[in-house]
Order: C-alpha cells, then structure tokens, then sequence
C-alpha cells in the first residue's frame, strides 16, 4: 500500500498530513506519466512551488559550517540509510548536484534500476561502468560486433591496463561459455546490436552467466551490462530480462532533441558509491544543463516521441523492403527480420506493446564489387534532401542517416567490418517525427541516383 513518501520535505508531511493519508509512487502509475513526473517527490530540491525543476547554476555551493562541510564530504559516496533521510549535502558541482540528481532517480525508475549515475557522454558511462567493474589482469567478453567508439575503448585503451577481451558471436548464445575465463568479470553487448539491428537474448545469457557464478565466489561473479541506446526504456528494460547493469547514452533517445550530451549507468545499490567516486576522480561529470534539458524535455517526452518513431519507421521499413535496389532491410518490426520472434519477446513497452524501435539498417545492391551505393546515396541526400540530415548520431525528433562503414564504425578495422556484415553499401536510419510520406518520397528520389 502506498504511504506518504519519506522522502517529502518535513513541511510538506505537515501540510500533506492534515488533507490526505497517502501520497501515490510512481510504481502505480503507468509508463507515459511515470516518465513525465519520475520521482514525484524529490528530497533533492525543494517542490512546494516548482512546477518545472529549477536548474542549478552554481560551480559550488555555500557551507554554513567547517563541520556541515565535513559531514558532505564523508557521506559523499558512502550511501548509508542515516545520508538518505536527509537533503544532500551539496558542495562541488563534479562531486553531486540537486538537477543531475533529479535525472538520475527518474532514469532509475525509467530503467527499473535501484540507481543511477549519470555522466557527460555516453562513452564516459560505458567507460565508468567497464572502470568499476574490471581491473587489471580481469577479462570481458563482448560481442563481436561494436559500436565503433566501443572497439576502440575495448581494445586501444582497457588493454593497457590489462584488461583482456575477447569477442564472440552472442546472436548465438553457446558460443559464451567457451570464451569465459577464470578471470572474465563482464560480459558486454549492444541490443539491438549497432549498426545491424540484430538482438542478443537477454535472458539466455543470463541463464548462461548463472551457471557460471554459482561455481564462483561473490568477489568474482560475472556481471552482465547491456548497451540499451538503440531502445530505450521505452522499447526494452534489459535489468528487468536478465542484465546486472544497463548504459545508455542520453544524447540519443532519451535526449531526443540533440542539444545536450549525456550518458547513464543504471544498476543495483551497491554500484552507485563506486560510479559516484569513479566520476568524481575521473571527472566526467554531466553539466546541470545539459542534466535539465533531458530531465525536463527528453525523458517526459520520450514515450509520445517513441511511439510515433515507432510507426513512422514501420512504414518506411516496409518501403525499402519492396524496393528493387535496397538489398536487405533490417528491423525487428518486420516479419521478415530474422529474429522477430525473440524481438516481440524482448523489445516490448511496460504496456505489453510490441515496441520494435526507430532504428533501420538496411542494404543497397551493389552494381560491381568495388562500387559504393551507400556514398551516392548519402551524398545526394546531404545536398538536396529536406527532410533526412545526414549525421551521426540517432533517437532525435529529425531523421538522420549515415554510412556505419566510413562514419560511426571508421575505428573497426576493414577486415573485421566485413567479417560482421558491415559494408560500404550500408546504411543506418534514424527515423524521426517528420510525415511519413515526406520521408519516402524524399528516399524515392534518393534511390533514383543510386
């Protein structure tokens, strides 16, 4: 039974005790007003009279004492039940803000996670999730195919401080037992996979992963992370199908709008100390604005943005699959995609909806082996295309579309690229807001030139 949330300031109890007896969670309400409304009372600022949350401004916060200042410092990143029941004690913007704050317990409750760190890009989350969870000498074991930025964290930097990897095919989940090792510590993956849409069952590798850690000792389990970017929580909670631990960069479709950078890891209480310590010393802190602007537009707006996405993608989904020079198209809506039943399984929305996504990745038919659809076709939408903006990155209001090869996958390797599929006549759609017959007329005349 819901009560008055503890968490309400001490003059709202009062105020509220004396008109009602219960103050409803936002475990009872539904997916639409939860992403709106997140926590709805937040020990973190003060909401008698914000209706929107206030946004800080301040580099560092006054101290009314040398001993209130040292009660901050030994209650930051040693959360206790005693540091709960009580406001943060606010002292240095990289350390903890109210407005970052915010975000983080919303995401929490958007993830159905128990916390939530928030950083200032997506990189910089998954970096402090594998930073935490891995030291020298431990071992992860990903899937084969990255995003690009990813390889290269895997494989440039985590293998100077000897950090091992080591990628498998996890769209074939018996492949993952042969490649842990005494010493593996994280299994890692995108879902869908970027760029190729393709999915990895969650809850087969956590069967997997289980097996594994019953043989094991608490101090050296197997910690599951997924790479929820490409479905958000609107589309997929992964920490409710089997992950230990979800990253997501916010710049995408919880962002929505492309203004802010931002990532978040989002995992079990016992993470949260460690990840606050690892920002604080690493410094990758997301800004209050940028904070804001996805506490205040993104992550309220995402289920409506989501759901017209949704239907906008199916049907230009559809156009490309009938037309003669696209090769393959690949989106976990369609019948024809391979997986589609493990997609109407696993991509759902907390309403029981099939929630297949934004994302398309499909393929041109090539007239030669050395020839390159994907560029004509990238290059006459960049200079004649109203409505399709070629650019990086996806999950915004605007339909971009870019060449996984040359652009967000340029740090792969050619070799390994054409092992996993990922060719020069590739392309990857984000499908946004605009009129749906808008966008296939304009990818119409795009095709003529390929």
């Amino acid at each position: 039974m819901s009560t008055l949330n503890p968490q309400a300031p001490e003059s709202d109890r009062e105020t509220l005790g004396a008109e009602q007896t219960e103050y409803p969670r936002e475990t009872d309400r539904r997916v639409r007003t939860r992403l709106i409304h997140g926590v709805g009372r937040s020990r973190r600022w003060d909401y008698n009279h914000h209706v929107v949350p206030p946004m800080t401004s301040s580099a560092t916060f006054r101290l009314d004492s040398a001993r209130r200042g040292a009660q901050g410092f030994v209650e930051f990143a040693h959360l206790t039940p005693e540091s709960e029941s009580h406001t943060p004690i606010y002292i240095y913007d990289r350390l903890d803000e109210p407005t970052r704050g915010m975000l983080e317990d919303n995401l929490a409750v958007a993830e159905h996670g128990e916390t939530a760190v928030c950083f200032a890009t997506g990189m910089a989350a998954i970096s402090a999730a594998l930073g935490v969870l891995t030291r020298g000498g431990q071992h992860v074991v990903a899937h084969h195919m990255l995003y690009g930025c990813t390889y290269s964290l895997l494989t440039n930097w985590l293998s100077r401080y000897d950090v091992g990897l080591t990628l498998v095919d996890l769209i074939r989940p018996d492949g993952l037992a042969p490649a842990i090792t005494r010493d593996t510590r994280v299994v890692y993956f995108e879902t869908p996979v970027n760029p190729d849409m393709q999915l990895i069952d969650i809850a087969a590798v956590r069967s997997i992963v289980d097996r594994v850690n019953s043989k094991r000792p608490e101090a050296e389990r197997i910690w599951i992370v997924v790479d929820n970017t490409f479905a958000s929580p609107y589309c997929q909670r992964p920490l409710t199908i089997g992950a230990d631990v979800v990253v997501e960069s916010l710049t995408k479709g919880i962002g929505g709008f492309g203004t802010d950078m931002g990532g978040v890891v989002v995992g079990p209480r016992r993470l949260r100390d460690p990840l606050m310590m690892y920002r604080k010393d690493f410094g990758g802190s997301l800004s209050p604005k940028a904070a804001w602007s996805t506490l205040v537009y993104g992550l309220p707006s995402l289920a409506a943005r989501m759901a017209n996405y949704q239907k906008t993608a199916h049907h230009v989904a559809r156009f490309l699959e009938h037309h003669e020079k696209v090769a393959a198209v690949h989106y976990p809506g369609l019948p024809s995609f391979r997986q589609y039943e493990l997609a109407k399984r696993q991509m759902v929305s907390e309403d029981g909806k099939f929630a297949p996504g934004s994302m398309i990745y499909f393929e041109l038919r090539s007239r030669s082996a050395d020839d390159n659809p994907g560029e004509r076709l990238i290059d006459w939408i960049a200079q004649n295309s109203y409505c399709i903006t070629l650019a990086v990155s996806l999950g915004q209001i605007k339909t971009l579309i870019e060449c996984p090869y040359t652009m967000t996958h340029a740090a792969v390797p050619a070799d390994r690229k054409s092992a996993d599929g990922v060719t020069p006549g590739s392309i990857r759609l984000s499908v946004g807001l605009e009129d749906k017959h808008d966008l296939t007329e304009e990818l119409t005349a795009a095709l003529k030139h390929v």
